[in-house]
């Protein structure tokens, strides 16, 4: 059973800073706002437990992915001073996580291949 979705997604954890918590929320809520003119983003929002945020991002494709990076590059640069990416997942089929590859090498993410399953 294979499947033919091209949806991608990014499974990022942030570890805010003491005392940071506000500030990264009121980013986060800057980058869900920006977000929302994507046309290639399928969910996006945040999660908190504690000082540990979790963004939950889907995307159409590849393209999507590196489209949103772009459109939120400078708020995603002020949330890293206040916080650590502690792990970075990438979900999706190979034909598109080989489009990613390169371009988040910098980022060090774990990549999962998708074989089979369904979406709505």
């Amino acid at each position: 059973m294979s499947t033919q979705d091209t949806c991608c997604t990014i499974v990022p954890y942030f570890q805010v800073a003491e005392g940071q918590l506000d500030a990264f929320k009121e980013g986060a809520k800057k980058m869900v706002e920006k977000t929302k003119e994507e046309p290639k983003c399928l969910h996006y929002a945040y999660t908190f437990d504690g000082s540990l945020a979790h963004a939950r991002e889907g995307y159409t494709d590849a393209e999507g992915v590196l489209a949103h990076l772009e459109n939120v590059g400078p708020l995603l640069e002020e949330a890293l001073k206040i916080s650590e990416l502690t792990r970075l997942e990438i979900h999706g089929p190979a034909s598109e996580l080989e489009k990613l590859q390169e371009p988040l090498k910098g980022l060090n993410p774990q990549y999962f291949t998708l074989e089979f399953g369904f979406r709505n």
